[in-house]
Formats: C-alpha cells, structure tokens, sequence
C-alpha cells in the first residue's frame, strides 16, 4: 500500500474536550497503510469512533502506541538523529497516574537507556490526557539535570539554565550538598492534578557521567568537568492521533558538540570559553584572533575523547550528519516526507563542512510528533 501522508500539525487544537476525530482516523490509516496485515482499518476507526463518542477519548492498542511513538521521533524536525528511528524501545506505562510511581519508573528508564555505557533509544510512556482528567507532567525539562546556584553577587555556580528548577526543588524541601558544586544533580520533580508533588533523588547508579579530559592538555582533567551519558527529554507532550502524552520521556544518545559546543560554551549555559582561552595562553583581546574558534574545537575534542574512554556511547556532528543524509534518502524513496528545520539539523560548529549545511529541507509539522507542553511545536534533538 502507498504510505498515507501524515496530519500537520496546522489542525491541532491545543486545548479540547474530545479527541479530534479526524486526526485520530488520519493515524489509524498511517498505521495500517506501514502494517498491512493488522486487518481492517475500518472496523479500527469505527471501533474509534465510538469509543471517543463514548468517553471523549480512545486508548490506542500495545502496537499503534509503539507505532505512533517512533513516529513522531521520525518526523521530529530538529532531530538530525533519526535514522534509527525503527529501533526506538518504547515501554507502555499508560497506567501509571502516581506521582511517586512515575517517578521510580524515570529512574528505571534511565538504566535502561544507560545500559552500561552502550546508550540505547527508549521512551516511556504514562498515563494521557482524558477529557477532565489531565495526565501527570515532569517538571525537569531533562531527568538528569545539574543544579544552577544562584550567588549574592549575581552570578551562578553550575548551569545558568537551571537555576529557575533549582529554586523551585529547593522550595519543596531539597537540601543540596553541604559544598555546593558546579555538577550537582537535581532532583526528579513529578506532577498531578490533585496530588502532591513526588520529589526524588536520582540513585548514583542511574546517573552515568562521563569526566572530561583532553589528549593534549593534561591540565584540563583537574578541571573536574563531566557530564552525564544519557539526554532523555522530560517536558515534551507526546502527540498520537489526537491523544495527547504530556510525561513521555524519550532520550536517544549525544552528538559531541551539544555538550562541548553548547553546554559547556553557550553563555547561559556554563560559560567556558574565555577561562579555557586564557588556560590555552590564546590571544582573548578580540574575535578576529579567532580564539573562540579554537577553544570551541579543543573542548569538542575533549568531550568525544572522553567518551571513547570511558566506554560510552556518542556521536560527532561529521557522522551524524552524513546519517541524516541517509535518513532523508530512504524517506523519500519511502515516499514519505522528511522535515527538518535547518537551524537546528546543522551543527553548532563547522556547520559549512557537512553534508546537511549545502541543501534545503521540507519545513512542514507532522504528526504524531513530540510538541512542548501547551504549545506546538517541533521536538528538540533526542541525542
């Protein structure tokens, strides 16, 4: 059968009673037009039809649910690692509604994905929005997210990022480390329409962290720098035929330069290239020394080599991009479109130097698809 063209994301109503009905029969035709032998997608769509004009809403069967989740992985249009969409390992926790429960599960989750080093795909998936009945949230827009202190003096000690979350878990009752550090692990925050708050420590064992050092520059590993091996994104709803999952944590493994070009560069994030320039005995006086450039390449050398040290799972932007390329051929010869939006599919480094930089792309939403909560939009990268 010829693929069916998958619903935009033009149609969606943010905020409605019933599940929009034709959305959902748009998914059940995609679903059976990819699985041909899982029989009528009449009787589905009827069997559908009378469930929402039953209770406003549907629950969809074990497969579509898998289906639907590497889908929307698949049409995530700031994802430059979707090639391996097919092998997203997808945990149906749609019953689960506690706080403390789903919280556990995240902690799960992540040893799952870790898996020694050897980061797999996963996403679990929990209870759905339902007419009157709103499903639970996770606060931390990633589960493992480092602490941002803010100072007397204006300034932060950790990630600039995060210093709103830090604020908010140390005003439900967490108490950070007696000496505060710069990569100090936040706790896991789990929210319910009338329920308290679950609020848990993530176990050491769940939280694999990479030290960062550096070939060349030995003074670099007494930096105490690291990060964690596993980005699983906890704030996105997750968007399938009309139902809505708005706690559906996904994670895919990293790209270098999202931690050694983004993370430890961007100002708001930790800041270093103008201590890392001086350490480097760079010319910091102006940009036309190109010292930033330099410092950015070094730090991205140091996060890939001390990942491959360590064992753990990552890729470079060169790699990855020449992955996408591949992706978006067999999409297409799929006969399915493939969008992404190119700000974010090219690197945040020698973007004019990979393949994906030299073309343009198919900028339309589809769904199912991973959206922020409240709003539509496009998923970030899953790496």
């Amino acid at each position: 059968m010829a693929p069916v063209p998958a619903r935009t994301s033009e149609a969606i109503p943010l905020h409605t009673n019933t599940v929009d009905l034709a959305e959902a029969d748009d998914f059940i035709r995609l679903y059976h037009s990819e699985h041909p032998g899982a029989g009528s997608p009449q009787r589905r769509m009827a069997e559908v039809r009378a469930e929402v004009a039953a209770t406003g809403t549907y629950r969809h069967t074990a497969d579509e649910l898998a289906f639907g989740a590497r889908v929307a992985w698949r049409n995530s249009a700031r994802c430059i690692g979707r090639l391996y969409w097919r092998s997203l390992k997808v945990r149906d926790l749609r019953d689960l509604r506690d706080p403390k429960e789903i919280a556990d599960e995240c902690v799960a989750h992540l040893r799952l994905a870790t898996n020694g080093g050897k980061v797999r795909p996963v996403i679990s998936v929990f209870a759905p929005d339902a007419p009157g009945r709103p499903g639970p949230r996770i606060r931390n827009d990633q589960l493992i997210r480092y602490a941002g202190y803010r100072g007397e003096d204006g300034g932060v000690l950790g990630d600039r990022r995060n210093a709103e979350l830090t604020d908010h878990v140390i005003s439900l009752g967490w108490r950070p480390p007696v000496t505060r550090g710069p990569f100090d692990v936040l706790p896991l925050v789990v929210e319910r329409e009338g329920a308290e708050p679950a609020m848990i420590e993530l176990p050491r064992d769940a939280v694999l962290e990479v030290p960062i050092s550096h070939p060349e520059y030995p003074w670099l590993a007494s930096l105490g720098l690291r990060w964690h091996a596993v980005p699983a994104i906890s704030d996105m709803r997750l968007r399938i035929g009309g139902v809505d999952y708005p706690a559906a944590p996904f994670n895919g493994w990293y790209m270098g330069t999202e931690i050694g070009a983004r993370n430890f560069a961007d100002t708001d994030r930790y800041d270093l290239l103008p201590y890392l320039g001086r350490r480097m005995g760079l010319d910091t006086s102006g940009v036309r020394t190109l010292w930033r450039d330099r410092v950015l390449v070094e730090l991205n050398r140091a996060v890939l080599h001390s990942f491959g040290e360590a064992g753990v799972t990552i890729t470079d932007h060169h790699t990855e991009s020449d992955r996408f390329l591949t992706h978006l051929r067999k999409e297409e010869e799929a006969g399915r479109s493939c969008p992404a939006d190119w700000t974010w599919i090219v690197p945040p480094m020698s973007g004019g130097l990979t393949g994906v930089f030299h073309r343009y792309y198919d900028k339309e939403e589809l769904v199912p698809n991973f959206f922020p909560a409240g709003t539509v939009g496009v998923c970030p990268v899953i790496h």
